[in-house]
C-alpha cells in the first residue's frame, strides 16, 4: 500500500495530464473542433509571417532573390 502512495504521489501530474489530455482529444475529434483551431492556428502563423516580412523587408527581399538566383 505504501508503495501505491509513492507511486500515486510522485506520478500525480502525468496521471491528470493524461486524462485531460485523453479527454480534450475526445472532444475535439467528436466534434469537429479541431478544424476551427486549426484554421486559428494557420491565422496566427499566417499573421506573424506577414509581422516578420513586413519589419523585414531588404532582407527577405535579399533571400528571395538569392534563392532564385541559385535556381
Amino acid at each position: 500500500m505504501e508503495d501505491f502512495k509513492t507511486f500515486f504521489g510522485k506520478y500525480l501530474g502525468a496521471i491528470v495530464g493524461f486524462i485531460v489530455g485523453l479527454l480534450l482529444a475526445i472532444i475535439l475529434l467528436c466534434t469537429n473542433l479541431y478544424k476551427f483551431i486549426i484554421g486559428i492556428a494557420l491565422v496566427i502563423v499566417c499573421v506573424y509571417f506577414g509581422n516578420y516580412i513586413q519589419q523585414n523587408k531588404e532582407n527577405v527581399k535579399e533571400k528571395t532573390k538569392n534563392f532564385i538566383d541559385k535556381l
